[in-house]
C-alpha cells in the first residue's frame, strides 16, 4: 500500500486520519472488494454494448419478477432519527468548514455530507472534508450541537466511477468510494452508532441491483470488522440512472437490511438518457431550460414509481434538491418570486408522496419544513401507498416534445465551462444566475450540447444547425463574457482552459460517460491540483507513506 504525502497545511489532519490501524483497515477493505468493483464497472460496459448492438430498450427484468411479485417482504425499519426526513441540506461539501458548521447549527433534519456531486475530489478536499466529519462526530467544533442533537449526517462517498489517485493498494489506484467510506466508517462509525445518529449514507450513481448487492456485502463485512451490529448501517440509494429506474424493487430487496430508502433527482437522471441512448434520434432530449421539468411524463412517472415502490416496501422516498438561492431581502419581489417557485415545485413532490427532499440555501429550510407541516401529517408519508399509480416502460422512456433555443444552448455551455473552471480551482459547485450548479447540472448541460451536435438539431430562434462551428464560437464567446476585466491573468487563463476542455468533451465521437471521471483522469486537472503542493514543499519533499 502506498499513500502520497499530505497536502500543505494538512499534516495534522493527515496524521489523525492515516494511522497504522486505519491504513490496515483500508488495505483489507479495498483488497477484499477491489475485484468486485471492477466487475460491476465491466457489467456496465457490457450492458451498454448490448443495448447499442441490439437496439433494445430496458424493461422490468424477467429474471427478478419473483421479487416484485412477492407482496410479503419489507425493508427493516429505520432508526427513530431517520423517521422524519422532511428537509436535508444538499451539496454540502464538508471541506467548506464555514458552511459545514452553519449547516450543523441549522434546524434541518439532515445534511447530505457530499464527497460526490457538490465536491471537487482533490486530496486536500478529501482529507479536509473527512477530518471535518471526524470533528463534528467527536464534538470538536465549538458552538455546534452534540452529534446526537445536530442534524443527522447522511454521508455521501464518491460514486463507483471515481478513483483516488493518492492511494495505491496492491499496485492499483484505490476506488474512490471505498477510500471515503472506509475512512468515515473507521473513524466515525462506532461513535455515530453509540449516539443513535448513524452511520447513515447516500449511495450515488447505482445502476443495477448487482451494484446494490455489492454495497450490501461491503456493509456486512464492515460491521463485522468494526464490531458493529448487523443492519446498523443505513443507506439511501440515489436513483440517478434510467436503467436503475427499472430495478428499484430489486435494489431495495438487496439492501433490505440496510435500506434508508430511495431518492429521485432530475438532472443526473435526465443526463443518463443521453448516456445510454443519446445516439438514437428518438431519444433527443429538448432544451432543459424550456421543456424539461418534473411535470413531464417521463420524470413524473419515475417519481411516482419511486414513491409507490418505496412505500409498498416500508422504505422512505425522498425528492431532489431545490437549487435556487433566496435573495436576502425578504420584502423584495425577487425573494417572493423565488420562494413561490420553489414552493410550487416542492408541493408537487409532497403531493406525489415524498417523505422529504433537499435544499441548498439554508434560508429555505424553515419555509419548506412549514410546507410539510401544512400538507402532511406525522413524520413521513409511508401510509401513501399510491395504489392509483401504474407505470409502464413506455411511461419511463417517453421523451418530452420540444426544440432547442439559443438561450438554452448558451446556458448549457456556460454551466459546463463554469463547472470545469470550478474544478480547476478545486471547488465542486458554484453559483450562476441565482442557482447553485454542481456536477449534476454540468452533466446534463454537456450531455445536451453533445447530443444536439450529434443530431444536427436546429435552433428554434433562427433555424441555425447546432454544429461544431456554432458551439465553438459560442463557447469562446461565453468564455470571454465570463472572464471579467477584474480577474487576474491566471484566472483568465483558467477560464479559457476550461472552455477548451469543455469543447473537448462535447466534440468527442463517443460520449464520455461521466464528466467527473473524464476530468479526474485529465492531465490538466491533475496538474492544477499538484502545482500548489509542489511549490509549497520545495526541496523538502516528503516520502510517500508506506
Amino acid at each position: 500500500m502506498e499513500l502520497c504525502p499530505p497536502p500543505s497545511d494538512l499534516r495534522e489532519e493527515y496524521e489523525t486520519l492515516f494511522t497504522s490501524d486505519s491504513l490496515l483497515f483500508l488495505h483489507e477493505l479495498i483488497s477484499t472488494f477491489d475485484e468486485e468493483v471492477d466487475q460491476v464497472l465491466r457489467l456496465r460496459v457490457s450492458r451498454k454494448a448490448h443495448l447499442d448492438l441490439s437496439g433494445d430498450l430496458p424493461s422490468f427484468l424477467e429474471t427478478t419478477s419473483h421479487i416484485r411479485r412477492d407482496p410479503a417482504w419489507r425493508v427493516l425499519p429505520v432508526p427513530s432519527r431517520l423517521q422524519r426526513r422532511h428537509v436535508d441540506v444538499g451539496d454540502l461539501a464538508p471541506c467548506d468548514t464555514q458552511r459545514f458548521i452553519k449547516a450543523l447549527q441549522s434546524p434541518a433534519q439532515g445534511l447530505q455530507v457530499d464527497f460526490d456531486d457538490g465536491n471537487c475530489p482533490t486530496f486536500f478536499n478529501q482529507i479536509k472534508g473527512i477530518h471535518n466529519v471526524f470533528k463534528a462526530v467527536h464534538n470538536q467544533f465549538p458552538d455546534v450541537p452534540h452529534i446526537s442533537k445536530a442534524p443527522v449526517l447522511m454521508l455521501r462517498p464518491r460514486a463507483w466511477n471515481m478513483v483516488e489517485h493518492n492511494m495505491m493498494v496492491e499496485g492499483k489506484e484505490a476506488p474512490g468510494p471505498l477510500f471515503d467510506f472506509g475512512l468515515l466508517m473507521f473513524h466515525c462509525g462506532k461513535m455515530l452508532f453509540e449516539n443513535k445518529s448513524g452511520p447513515f449514507f447516500y449511495l450515488s450513481k447505482v445502476e443495477s441491483f448487482m451494484e446494490a448487492r455489492l454495497w450490501n456485502k461491503i456493509f456486512f463485512w464492515t460491521q463485522e470488522k468494526l464490531g458493529l451490529p448487523h443492519g446498523c448501517i443505513k443507506a439511501t440509494v440515489l436513483i440517478e440512472n434510467v436503467l436503475a429506474a427499472f430495478e428499484m424493487e430489486e435494489i431495495l430487496y438487496e439492501l433490505r437490511d440496510h435500506s434508508a430508502g430511495l431518492n429521485c433527482g432530475i438532472w443526473d437522471y435526465s443526463a443518463s438518457f443521453v448516456n445510454k441512448f443519446g445516439h438514437r434520434p428518438n431519444f433527443l432530449l429538448p432544451d432543459r431550460s424550456k421543456y424539461v421539468n418534473m411535470e413531464k411524463r417521463f420524470l413524473r412517472s419515475y417519481m411516482d414509481l419511486l414513491v409507490q415502490t418505496c412505500h409498498r416496501r416500508g422504505a422512505l422516498a425522498t425528492g431532489g434538491m431545490a437549487a435556487p438561492l433566496l435573495p436576502q431581502d425578504p420584502l423584495s419581489d425577487s425573494h417572493q418570486r423565488v420562494l413561490a417557485s420553489v414552493t410550487r415545485l416542492k408541493l408537487l413532490e409532497i403531493e406525489a408522496g415524498v417523505d422529504g427532499f433537499m435544499v441548498y440555501d439554508l434560508s429555505l429550510i424553515e419555509p419548506m419544513q412549514k410546507l410539510f407541516k401544512l400538507h402532511t401529517d406525522g413524520d413521513n408519508q409511508l401510509h401513501q401507498l399510491r395504489h392509483d399509480v401504474t407505470v409502464t416502460p413506455d411511461d419511463l422512456l417517453s421523451m418530452p416534445s420540444g426544440g432547442v433555443t439559443l438561450y438554452g444552448l448558451k446556458h448549457n455551455i456556460a454551466v459546463g465551462v463554469l463547472f470545469i473552471n470550478a474544478w480547476l480551482s478545486g471547488t465542486g459547485h458554484f453559483f450562476y444566475r441565482g442557482q447553485v450548479e454542481d456536477s449534476a447540472t454540468a452533466e446534463i448541460s454537456r450531455s445536451q450540447v453533445w447530443q444536439w451536435i450529434r443530431h444536427q438539431t436546429r435552433l428554434e430562434d433562427d433555424s441555425r444547425v447546432v454544429s461544431r462551428r456554432l458551439v465553438t464560437d459560442l463557447t469562446h464567446e461565453v468564455a470571454m463574457e465570463l472572464s471579467a476585466p477584474r480577474h487576474s491573468v491566471r484566472a483568465k487563463q483558467r477560464s479559457h482552459t476550461a472552455a477548451d476542455m469543455f469543447l473537448e468533451v462535447v466534440l468527442k465521437r463517443d460520449f464520455p460517460e461521466f464528466i467527473t471521471s473524464y476530468l479526474n483522469q485529465d492531465h490538466t486537472f491533475l496538474s492544477s491540483q499538484n502545482c500548489g503542493q509542489v511549490e509549497a514543499v520545495g526541496a523538502d519533499v516528503p516520502r510517500p507513506k508506506l
